[in-house]
């Protein structure tokens, strides 16, 4: 499980998301940085349970949902300007390599 590519490449996301999110601006700390970690998070879980429970397809659904709500809120976050243009070009390439690869697991489970 932990070798697999999106496991590997989710991991990578969410410790620079941790990373970055701290150093926010107090203000949004409790808001958009809690957001952004928050879903980030349940994506990983919602891959876990993918793994570890009989029902892949549910699971992947549910984490392809969080990977479009952390798009959203990363959106919102280089809006008010909490990221960079580098940092958020950075964030997004991380994101469409996970969704792809999420993409091709949710294709095969459909098919299961």
């Amino acid at each position: 499980m932990k070798e697999s590519p999106i496991f590997l490449k989710t991991h990578d996301l969410l410790v620079w998301l941790l990373a970055t999110t701290l150093k926010f601006p107090k203000s949004q700390r409790f808001v958009m940085a809690l957001r952004v970690q928050n879903s980030a998070l349940d994506f990983y879980e919602y891959l876990i349970a993918a793994v570890k429970r009989g029902e892949a397809k549910v699971d992947l659904i549910q984490a392809d949902i969080e990977m479009e709500k952390l798009r959203h809120h990363l959106r919102l976050c280089r809006d008010m300007k909490l990221l960079s243009l580098g940092q958020f070009e950075h964030v997004a390439r991380m994101s469409v390599e996970i969704g792809n690869l999420l993409g091709a697991w949710l294709k095969r489970a459909r098919r299961e």
